[in-house]
């Protein structure tokens, strides 16, 4: 249950950006223009957000520390 619901809600707040957002742009003469800006809006911050998302599940480094200090945590925490 962790990771589900997160990725659910956002995708479809994204999605719903941009599938239905362009549909609700009122006619004018930049109309093909926001509704472009729209979708590439969605598609990007849902890119970014999953990136960031998923780069904290799995980590490609720990915190480095010097052997005193582990020593030392592991004398103070046990």
């Amino acid at each position: 249950m962790g990771i589900e619901i997160p990725m659910i809600v956002v995708t479809l707040f994204w999605a719903a950006i941009g599938i239905l957002g362009p549909f609700l742009v009122p006619k004018n003469t930049d109309r093909g223009l926001i509704r472009t800006m729209l979708a590439l809006t969605a598609v990007c911050c849902y890119t970014f957000w999953l990136v960031a998302y998923l780069c904290q599940l799995n980590p490609l480094f720990g915190p480095r520390l010097p052997a005193k200090v582990i020593i030392a945590m592991q004398r103070e925490w046990s």
